[in-house]
C-alpha cells in the first residue's frame, strides 16, 4: 500500500483516503494528529463481530474490554489492553463504525518509545476525507474490500 497525493494505491487499485490532521509528518509526536512518514507493516486485523463477519481467518473480534494504551506513562504505551485499566486509552469497541475494522500498523511498536505516537491504524472514516488523528481511513466499502487481501506484513508506505 503506497500513499500517493491522490489516495492509496493497492493492488493496481486507487483507493481515496483521510490522513492526520496534522498532516503528514517525520517527527511524530503523541496527540499531534499526524499520520507518520515510513514504511510500516501491518501486524494485525481486528473487527467487530456484532457487526459483520471476520474479513480473514487471522482477523481478531473486538470485545467490549478491548482497548488501546495511548498514555507515555505506562509500560503498555500503544499496545492492546483490556478494561478495567487505569491509564488513558481508546476504546477498541466504539459506538460509532470508525473501528469496526481496524487495520494495526508496527509504528512505533515493540517496543513503543513513549511519546512517539500510538494506535496509528488503519479504519474507516467519518465521512470522505475528513482527517483523522493520525491514521489513515477509508470508506467502509473500500476498506472492506483491502482487509479482504491484505496479508500481514503488507508495507503501508507512507512519504
Amino acid at each position: 500500500m503506497v500513499v500517493t497525493p491522490r489516495g492509496v494505491r493497492f493492488m493496481g487499485r486507487m483507493f481515496p483516503c483521510a490522513m492526520g490532521r496534522g498532516l503528514i509528518r517525520s517527527d511524530k509526536r503523541e496527540g499531534d494528529g499526524a499520520t507518520p512518514t515510513g514504511d510500516h507493516s501491518i501486524i494485525g486485523m481486528y473487527y467487530r463481530p456484532d457487526r459483520m463477519a471476520a474479513p480473514t481467518p487471522w482477523a481478531m473480534p473486538i470485545g467490549p474490554s478491548d482497548l488501546w494504551s495511548d498514555d507515555v506513562k505506562d509500560d503498555a504505551y500503544n499496545s492492546a489492553v483490556r478494561a478495567p485499566y487505569i491509564y488513558s486509552h481508546e476504546n477498541l469497541r466504539r459506538a460509532d463504525p470508525l473501528y469496526d475494522l481496524i487495520l494495526v500498523t508496527d509504528y512505533n511498536y515493540d517496543p513503543a518509545i513513549a511519546g512517539l505516537g500510538s494506535a496509528i491504524f488503519i479504519h474507516q472514516w467519518r465521512r470522505p476525507h475528513f482527517p483523522t488523528e493520525g491514521c489513515v481511513a477509508f470508506s467502509r466499502a473500500d476498506l472492506r474490500w483491502i482487509a479482504r487481501r491484505i496479508e500481514i506484513g503488507t508495507r503501508l508506505i507512507v512519504r
